[in-house]
């Protein structure tokens, strides 16, 4: 921060949306990881691993089949252990810790892929600061995340009064908001997708409620394929570094 102020009006607060389609996101994110040395921040999925694993949903499976590299660094030790045991290579370690990663010592990524991470994380500022010493200064970063205008909540909260939000979220983000605080920790956006989410178990759910979400969930769809793709519920946003060094660690 330099400490300047500045005066806003009514116009500073209307921000464009990029152009943006919904896709698959188990598949797109797939797709830019073919043949690249893969970094998996927070990819242990601490306490769905196995509701994952029985829907094929696993995201991490998938990277190891496409991968030239893959690394797993998650701050939850009983899943990294876990995954350790099948024979990945993982690392344990808070990703807020900028001192904490650079002491790994883990050869710079072609993508660095921080997957419904950064909504459980207290500081987002630190950590997508601390992801420079993950990332090559070509490669790219992916962050992807439930979108706070997403339609399932809107409409669960106008008509359940509920809110749909896994039990460890801290907080939400908008496109704008994500971009800008990738901004300030030295990332230029690239390209924005977005994803719907799959229903895959009713739960408590009664059938009709469980048929309500898919309806919802059906018209994410739809809005997408008329050019209104931020009405889903989750974002994709790739970035690059910016033109600066990468955040210095006190010794």
């Amino acid at each position: 921060m330099t400490g300047e102020t500045h005066e806003y009006g009514q116009d500073d607060m209307a921000h464009d949306l990029p152009r943006a389609e919904i896709v698959d996101r188990i598949e797109w994110l797939t797709a830019q990881c073919v043949g690249k040395r893969v970094v998996h921040v927070g990819f242990a999925d601490a306490g769905f691993r196995q509701q994952q694993g029985r829907a094929g949903r696993w995201l991490h499976g998938h990277l190891h089949e496409v991968a030239s590299e893959l690394v797993g660094i998650d701050a939850d030790p009983a899943g990294a252990a876990a995954a350790a045991e099948d024979g990945f290579e993982t690392y344990v370690v808070d990703c807020t810790d900028a001192a904490a990663v650079a002491a790994l010592g883990i050869e710079p990524a072609d993508i660095v892929l921080a997957g419904e991470v950064i909504e459980h994380v207290g500081a987002p500022g630190p950590f997508l600061e601390a992801l420079h010493h993950l990332c090559k200064p070509d490669g790219t970063l992916i962050v992807t995340t439930p979108n706070a205008y997403g339609l399932v909540n809107v409409v669960a909260s106008v008509f359940r009064r509920v809110e749909v939000n896994h039990p460890d979220h801290v907080m939400m983000f908008t496109w704008r908001t994500l971009t800008e605080l990738m901004r300030r920790s030295g990332w230029d956006h690239a390209r924005t997708v977005t994803y719907v989410p799959s229903v895959r178990e009713r739960g408590s759910r009664s059938r009709l409620e469980a048929a309500g979400v898919r309806l919802v969930v059906g018209c994410e769809r739809l809005l997408g394929r008329l050019n209104r793709p931020f009405s889903a519920d989750g974002l994709i946003v790739s970035a690059t570094p910016a033109d600066r060094p990468v955040p210095t660690v006190a010794e």
